[in-house]
């Protein structure tokens, strides 16, 4: 069962590791849930829209001062990291029930070029105004270092020179990293609301593991650096290929420590992250869904439930992006956009005119008063209601989530290990995709149906904000023709109702409920007959 998201309550001292969990300064156990802000300060050319050409900050830096020159890109890039993220953004994150942010910094924003260790003090200054925000709205605060020094992937994602993870081949962007480190832990030692320090993001993929050696060592060197000047915060590690892959951990060199892995594209379940959880107990350790997302609303409301469910801290990728669907916010595309899309593909070279006019047009669209909003999402993230659920994300635990007579091998794939009867719904396919698609619903042939037969139930858990009324619809069908359901919502007297059909239909079965504030538990029981079930939602009554 989930407790209420109390958030602002649980943002209070300096967040530790102990045991398994993480708690608060007044020793109370929480759970972070948050929000990345991606492209903020390492801009992503796929939240840009934009090609390989423009796919990482060096690219798309190159391109503004291509067509505005040097002067009018610097003030332009001022603008860009004032707009992306300010005070009603963050405002924003904590109105809509979150409790932490990811900060993803690259290492050359905060960097002056040279042979010096010298720091941006201007760009340090506009983070450190954030995080004066974050603590006014009661959000901690996760340093990323997004893109280290020479790049820990390789890749566009670190903003990476040459496609190589030159981090862990040349000793100067070792050093360079260790003192980021070091001048962060030297001005925030002393500030709670730095939740901790996520020493780099994503190193390694596969395709380097060769270097996959020499990312504990610097793991613990960088750790040490911290320590000597800042014994209270948090370190969060990752593990290498996109941090999912754990093996290069072989110690926990630090008694407050948190281990984060990602997840994307794949199976909302337990299954999915039972190496991680093991970790956990092996090591005795908090562990950390550090990011996660660019998918469609329907994983989003199984897969982070279930990190609650396991009580794994999360951290949802990403706040707002252009012309999305899929995350709280999109910045729409300005008029003209695609002319810098085509210039950057090998086209013709905008004027410089037109070309400041547009970038000028997504400065404006930068700002939240300015983009579409999509709320569901963040409900869909923290179980707020109104909201649908797919009948496959019931609650986690045989006689706690579920309880079904016939236990039977699913073919799905998804939740094996259950026992709870699925299967597609038009049998065209036999196992889901859970690929992203820009957000889109899953389409029928891609969704999957839960099969209830008499004596079975399954259990829903959500979250009501304000005490309101709703109805609860579902789409089912029973399967002879006939069935007879007992819905039974904590704290009320079972309902039952009749379903009649062989077709898929959905069906109002509560209507206009008031729900207190605070968590909401509905149970679906079968009395007799047979169900097929698709989703439940709670809609505000009509």
């Amino acid at each position: 069962m989930m407790s209420m998201h109390s958030n602002n309550k649980d943002v209070s001292g300096f967040v530790r590791a102990e045991g398994k969990k993480l708690v608060n300064g007044d020793g109370k156990e929480i759970v972070l849930r948050g929000v990345g802000f991606g492209s903020w300060l390492l801009p992503e050319g796929y939240m840009w829209k934009f090609p390989q050409g423009g796919d990482r900050p060096r690219k798309i830096e190159a391109m503004v001062k291509e067509l505005i020159g040097e002067e009018k890109a610097a003030q332009f890039w001022d603008s860009y990291v004032e707009r992306y993220v300010d005070e009603i953004d963050v405002r924003e994150v904590a109105k809509q029930g979150f409790n932490s942010v990811r900060f993803p910094i690259n290492a050359r924003g905060i960097l002056e070029q040279g042979e010096e260790i010298i720091f941006n003090e201007k760009r340090l200054a506009r983070i450190h105004e954030v995080i004066e925000w974050c603590r006014k709205y009661k959000l901690y605060v996760i340093l990323d270092l997004h893109g280290a020094p020479g790049g820990q992937t390789g890749a566009n994602i670190d903003d990476s020179e040459n496609d190589l993870p030159e981090l862990f081949t040349d000793r100067r962007n070792q050093e360079l990293t260790i003192a980021i480190w070091r001048m962060f832990a030297e001005r925030y030692k002393d500030d709670w609301i730095i939740a901790g320090y996520d020493l780099f993001n994503e190193p390694l993929p596969d395709w380097f593991n060769q270097y996959n050696d020499l990312v504990e060592p610097l793991h613990k060197e960088i750790t040490a650096a911290i320590r000597e000047v800042d014994k209270r915060h948090m370190i969060i590690i990752e593990g290498v290929h996109w941090s999912t892959d754990w093996s290069v951990f072989t110690e926990k060199f630090d008694d407050n420590l948190m281990l984060q892995f990602h997840k994307y594209w794949n199976n909302p379940d337990t299954e999915s992250i039972q190496k991680y959880i093991d970790k956990r107990e092996e090591w005795n350790v908090p562990i950390f869904m550090g990011e996660g997302g660019e998918n469609n609303a329907q994983w989003y409301s199984g897969a982070f439930q279930m990190f609650e469910d396991h009580q794994i801290s999360w951290n949802f990728w990403t706040w707002k992006k252009m012309n999305t669907s899929n995350s709280p916010y999109s910045i729409r595309m300005p008029e003209g956009w695609k002319l810098l899309t085509a210039y950057l593909e090998g086209g013709a070279k905008p004027d410089e005119a037109a070309a400041e006019a547009i970038l000028n047009e997504y400065l404006d669209n930068l700002k939240v008063d300015n983009c579409d909003a999509f709320p569901g999402i963040s409900r869909a993230l923290l179980r707020h209601l109104p909201l649908q659920i797919p009948a496959e994300f019931y609650g986690q635990g045989e006689g706690a989530g579920f309880g079904i007579v016939n236990k039977k091998t699913n073919k799905t794939g998804l939740r094996a290990s259950d026992g709870v009867p699925m299967r597609m719904i038009s049998g065209k396919t036999e196992i889901p995709s859970y690929h992203s698609e820009g957000g889109k619903v899953w389409a029928e042939d891609n969704t999957l149906c839960v099969e209830l037969h008499k004596g079975d139930w399954l259990a829903y858990d959500a979250l009501c904000v304000e005490g309101k009324s709703f109805d609860l619809h579902a789409r089912l069908l029973a399967a002879a023709g006939q069935a007879t359901l007992s819905i039974e919502l904590e704290g009320q007297e079972p309902v039952s109702c009749e379903v009649n059909g062989e077709d898929w239909t959905e069906s109002l079965l509560l209507k206009d409920i008031h729900l207190p504030a605070g968590a909401v538990r509905v149970i679906i029981r079968i009395l007799s007959g047979s169900v097929d079930l698709d989703w439940i939602e709670f809609s505000f009554a009509k």
